[in-house]
């Protein structure tokens, strides 16, 4: 008779806990894809990796924990992708234009997992570990730096960063729920452009 190697219970066994982790949080984005976040669960997720329920809860927390890590990993993959986008010859209205596009077009690509950083964002100030913050601060950061020749004074420049990331957050959840056409025409990525260029318009 053939003997079936079980897996073990837990990141211990065959995965160590960051590769775990990283299991746990692409089968959650996988759920939400294919199925949609009301899906998405601790059973349907342990089934869905083959581990027990309890290796979840021990090695990553509740499912607020998990979707804590998965909003974490897709803040790093933007900032990849904003990364991506600037052009180190170009002027700094023109990276301004660029993040905003690149910002629209990662949205546009993975709606479903976006949809978790807006419908599960803790409030600032929660008791939320500070890795979630730093992922979330290496994007920001981009447009930090992106803005900082054309708005020296950090205060207000932290104040421009917010506005504009709020502002495109608004642009995209509006594009990706198709609420956008209710109040416009216009493709999204024009309204980014004409935001961008509007919000860093030299003093006249």
């Amino acid at each position: 008779m053939k003997t079936v190697k079980k897996r073990a219970a837990g990141p211990r066994g065959d995965l160590d806990r960051a590769g775990f982790v990283a299991l746990v949080c692409a089968a959650a984005e996988g759920i939400v894809r294919d199925q949609g976040v009301r899906a998405l669960g601790m059973r349907p997720l342990a089934t869905a990796i083959g581990y027990a329920p309890n290796s979840i809860y021990n090695a990553v927390g509740d499912l607020d924990a998990v979707l804590l890590r998965v909003n974490a990993r897709t803040f790093g993959r933007l900032k990849v992708a904003l990364e991506a986008a600037i052009d180190p010859e170009a002027s700094p209205r023109a990276n301004a234009a660029a993040l905003a596009e690149a910002y629209l077009g990662f949205v546009a690509a993975d709606p479903a997992v976006w949809s978790l950083v807006s419908d599960h964002a803790p409030a600032r100030g929660a008791a939320v570990p500070d890795w979630y913050w730093e992922a979330l601060a290496g994007a920001t950061d981009l447009v930090d730096a992106t803005l900082k020749p054309l708005l020296p004074a950090a205060d207000e420049r932290a104040r421009a960063v917010a506005a504009l990331w709020a502002s495109l957050h608004g642009l995209a959840s509006l594009s990706t729920s198709g609420k956008l056409g209710a109040l416009t025409d216009a493709a999204p990525i024009d309204l980014a452009r004409m935001l961008v260029a509007r919000f860093l318009a030299p003093d006249a």
